[in-house]
């Protein structure tokens, strides 16, 4: 094992909880989230466990900051799309695109809510939150003038989309163990088409919100 060495200054620190956060994405991308512990972690990293725990207390705690992260770049990304849309079907497809291109996030997204938040410190939670919400006035704002979307409008607009990336992401579909017992029923079953299925949603959405 690496010698390990405790961060002392705060951008030390920070340099720390990104190898971990590393680690813990490197492993997600190889095993189921349940088979994910900080054991496991600790080993990615070459560290001991306690000392692990010099940073962090729980794996959630990871994937929360994780989850921030992919949370901010996807936004920031839509951000960019949607800057200059001359139609409304510019709009849709600009919008598909983002969400493509942040598959990893809407995988997370599917853990948030029912395992990732339910296991971490109420202050974690807030300052989670607090990202999401100091941005949400100018989220909305943007959207709105990009899309032609009411302003008080455009969070339900954005949530609705994120939760359908997120169900198709987490589709029952793309899981190998159900795929198997499907097939053993002899049911044949076409995996799900993320992109094109977003696109559609889109852009009814879009044309929902715009008339209503």
């Amino acid at each position: 094992m690496a010698e390990f060495q405790r961060a002392r200054s705060a951008e030390q620190k920070c340099r720390r909880v990104e190898q971990i956060k590393g680690a813990a994405g490197e492993l997600f991308e190889q095993h189921p989230y349940h088979q994910i512990t900080l054991t496991t972690i600790a080993e990615r990293l070459g560290w001991s466990r306690a000392n692990l725990y010099k940073y962090v207390r729980t794996k959630e705690e990871i994937f929360l900051l994780i989850m921030a992260d992919l949370r901010d770049a996807y936004t920031a990304d839509l951000f960019d799309a949607m800057a200059s849309l001359p139609t409304p079907e510019d709009a849709a497809a600009a919008w598909t695109d983002v969400c493509c291109r942040h598959r990893r996030y809407f995988r997370y997204a599917d853990l948030l809510f029912t395992v990732i938040e339910t296991n971490v410190s109420v202050e974690a939670l807030v300052a989670f939150k607090r990202g999401y919400y100091e941005h949400l006035d100018e989220t909305n704002t943007r959207l709105s003038h990009a899309l032609g979307v009411p302003a008080e409008r455009c969070e339900e607009l954005a949530n609705t989309i994120y939760h359908h990336a997120v169900g198709l992401s987490g589709s029952c579909l793309n899981n190998p163990l159900v795929r198997e017992a499907v097939a053993q029923l002899g049911v044949v079953r076409e995996p799900v088409d993320f992109g094109a299925q977003m696109a559609d949603f889109i852009a009814m959405c879009l044309a929902w919100y715009r008339r209503n």
